[in-house]
Formats: C-alpha cells, sequence, structure tokens
C-alpha cells in the first residue's frame, strides 16, 4: 500500500476537492492517506470559515479513513524573498516551515500539494528525503493561477513570485489542474511536465423528478456557493430580481450562504414584492443540492473577466453541480466554460468580461420566449455529464495520475 501526503496551506480541511474527493477517492483506491492542513489562532476551519471549537481539537487524528496532521498557519507570502532564495539554493537546509518539516516524517511515496506556498514545502519535502536516499513524487494541484497576473497587487512581489514558480515547476512529477487553459499556461513554462485536467465535478446526482418547466410562467434561477465580498455579487443579484420583475416572475433561490465576515443585505430592507422573490436554502450536504434544483431552470455563474485570468480560465464547483442537475448555466464571457457551452449547448454565454445586471436581465427575459431550447439544454447537461464529466469520471484520471508514479 502506497503512502499519499497531501499538503495544505490555505484550504479548509473538508473542502469539497481536497477531502472529500480527492483523498477519499485514493482511499478507496487503496492508498493510505495523509493529510496535513492549517489551524487559525489553534482550530480547524470549515468551508465558510467558521472556527471548530468543539471538534477536530486534536493536533492529530483520524476521520473517514483519513489521517489529519494540523499545524499553525504561517504568513508565506511576506517572506516571499526569502523563499525565492532558498529555493535558488538547490538544497533542503534552509526549508524550516512547520508544513515541510511535518511532511518529511511521513516518509510518504507521493506528496499532493493543493496551494502555491504548499508546493514550495513539497519542494522542500522532496530535496530532504532525496538526500536521504528516499525518493518521492511531487504533484502540484493547481487550482487556479497563483500569481495571477491581472490581479491588482505589488509588482514586486508577483514578479518574485513567478521567478519562484518557474523555478518550483521544474522540480514538479506532476501538474493536475482544473482547466485547459491553465494546464496550456505551465506547458508554456515546462512543454514536457506531465499534465492532468481533472474538473471540480461532483458525484453524479440521482435523477430527480422536476416539474414541466416548458409551460410555468415562472424563471427560478439558482445561485450556489458562497457570498463575499469577492465572488457572488449579491447585489447585482439583487438588482437583476428587480429589474426581471418589472416584465415578469422571476426568482432566486441561493444555495450556500454568507462567508463567515461578510454577512450582507437585510432581506427586510427589501421591498414586501422582492423578498419573496429571494430563497435561501441555506448550507446543504452535496447530496441535498439535487433536490434543491428540481424547480431550476438556469444557474447564474458571474465573474470579473477583465481583472483576473483565473476568472476568465476558471471551471468552478458550481458550473459542474448545474450541470450534474439538469440545469443549463448563464454565465458571462469566461473563455473555458464558454468553450464548453459552445461545444455542448448546455447553458447561456453573456458576451463581456464584466457583465452588469441589465445585461443578465436582458438575457434572462429572453428566455421566456425560449422554454424549449431551455430544456434541450438541460437534458445536454445532464447527458454530458452523465458520459464524461462525473467525478466518478474524473476519479478514473486521479488514479491513472497515481499508477503512472508509481510504477
Amino acid at each position: 500500500m502506497k503512502n499519499v501526503c497531501f499538503l495544505v496551506t490555505e484550504h479548509p480541511f473538508l473542502d469539497a476537492r481536497i477531502f472529500k474527493k480527492e483523498a477519499k477517492s485514493l482511499v478507496n483506491r487503496g492508498y493510505r492517506v495523509t493529510m496535513i492542513v492549517p489551524r487559525r489562532d489553534g482550530y480547524l476551519f470549515d468551508i465558510d470559515g467558521t472556527l471548530f471549537k468543539d471538534r477536530f481539537l486534536s493536533s492529530a487524528f483520524y476521520y473517514e479513513g483519513i489521517k489529519v496532521i494540523t499545524y499553525e498557519s504561517l504568513d508565506y507570502e511576506k517572506n516571499v524573498k526569502l523563499l525565492l532564495y532558498n529555493i535558488r539554493s538547490g538544497t533542503p537546509s534552509r526549508f524550516d516551515d512547520p508544513l515541510t518539516r511535518i511532511g518529511i516524517d511521513q516518509e510518504a511515496d507521493i506528496y499532493h500539494a493543493h496551494e502555491f506556498f504548499s508546493l514550495y514545502s513539497g519542494v522542500g519535502i522532496k530535496r530532504e528525503l532525496a538526500s536521504k536516499g528516499k525518493e518521492c513524487k511531487l504533484i502540484f494541484d493547481s487550482h487556479e493561477l497563483d500569481p495571477d497576473p491581472l490581479m491588482k497587487g505589488a509588482q514586486r512581489t508577483k514578479q518574485v513570485k513567478q521567478q519562484l514558480l518557474e523555478k518550483m515547476v521544474e522540480e514538479m512529477d506532476y501538474l493536475i489542474t482544473v482547466s485547459e487553459s491553465i494546464a496550456s499556461w505551465f506547458l508554456k513554462l515546462r512543454p514536457n511536465l506531465p499534465v492532468e485536467v481533472i474538473y471540480n465535478s461532483p458525484p453524479l446526482a440521482m435523477r430527480q423528478e422536476t416539474s414541466n418547466k416548458a409551460y410555468t410562467e415562472e424563471l427560478v434561477i439558482a445561485f450556489e456557493g458562497v457570498l463575499g465580498r469577492n465572488r457572488g455579487d449579491f447585489e447585482k443579484l439583487i438588482k437583476i430580481v428587480k429589474q426581471a420583475n418589472e416584465e415578469k416572475r422571476v426568482t432566486v433561490k441561493i444555495i450556500g450562504g454568507w462567508k463567515k465576515g461578510t454577512e450582507g443585505t437585510d432581506l427586510s430592507n427589501l421591498p414586501v414584492h422582492i423578498q419573496d422573490k429571494i430563497i435561501f436554502t441555506g448550507w446543504m450536504d452535496f447530496k441535498r443540492i439535487p433536490q434543491a434544483m428540481t424547480d431550476v431552470d438556469i444557474g447564474w455563474i458571474d465573474l470579473d473577466g477583465t481583472h483576473s485570468l483565473n476568472n476568465r480560465y476558471a471551471m468552478p464547483n458550481k458550473f459542474f453541480s448545474y450541470l450534474n442537475n439538469g440545469v443549463p448555466v448563464l454565465v458571462n464571457q469566461c473563455e473555458d466554460m464558454g468553450r464548453f457551452i459552445e461545444r455542448y449547448n448546455c447553458g447561456i454565454v453573456v458576451d463581456k468580461l464584466q457583465a452588469t445586471a441589465e445585461d443578465y436581465t436582458q438575457a434572462i427575459l429572453s428566455l421566456f420566449s425560449r422554454k424549449n431550447d431551455l430544456i434541450e439544454m438541460g437534458q445536454n447537461a445532464r447527458k454530458v455529464m452523465e458520459s464524461s464529466f462525473s467525478w466518478e469520471c474524473m476519479e478514473k484520471k486521479l488514479w491513472t495520475v497515481y499508477e503512472q508514479l508509481v510504477e
């Protein structure tokens, strides 16, 4: 049985991709999986940022067949110049952060890093074990581009991080990523890098009985995920609801909630006729999401493609969750989602990098005269998930990557 060690610096340990899909799929395949994950102020934290103050209190424990080892999180970014120096040294001696030290102790066969700075620790671990005669493999699971060339921020820090990444890419054994565009971006850095695209798709949902949507006089729009300062523009969603309801009946169903500390608009401050057009289901286990989607006509995704290359390249969880439940997607101009929607005819693209509430309202109102097209797009969405893109399909690609590395 091969030992696998996941390295995490930022994500919650119960992250859907990291824990619920990848780690558990590897356990089911017979691998022994350890996760080294960060605490904040002494506590692990949930997907919405809430601290676990009444459970998961041990520094190490087993959960659902996976060993979890914790450490207090660090601010790696403030020392990025030092990290570059350490990487350029070519030796393991200067890697003294806790993630690296704990990782070395595991003496795993494969290390699987999930962020920019956990990749840094992975390089240090690989070097240290090699100096002791122990060979291991290093996977980088790039959930996003870091640094993002279009994001605002200190240019010097971005330059140093880019130099750091270009050195670390040389020591990866495999790249896993979440979109074709990100894969292509890395291949420009290292053309011979082994790459696999593993989408953030959920397990195939059970088919649910749905109402006959072709004859209803209402459209239900879903927003799945986190509402917060950087994603899930609630104010824009309110504007869409107000504008659309001036002509037609449009309801928004929010499957998720606010990121901890960013709670937003009080619905009681909205006009009464708008309040009942916004439904919060709250946070739901992914197994319950299909039931919440039964009356949904289209799923909404809105990303700023002007100031973020990550947004242009995004293929987020919610995209596949909508498709998984036979719900077509409404999204602004994002390259990878747009190509997917065009290829499989499973949604609508508003052709703007920054779409306004008015843009989305016009697209939504046009759908009232295209109900049969909407139903066909939903059927296409479900078919493509069944045939090619559910997690059951993605985990086979994950297993293949691992099998290549342990040969």
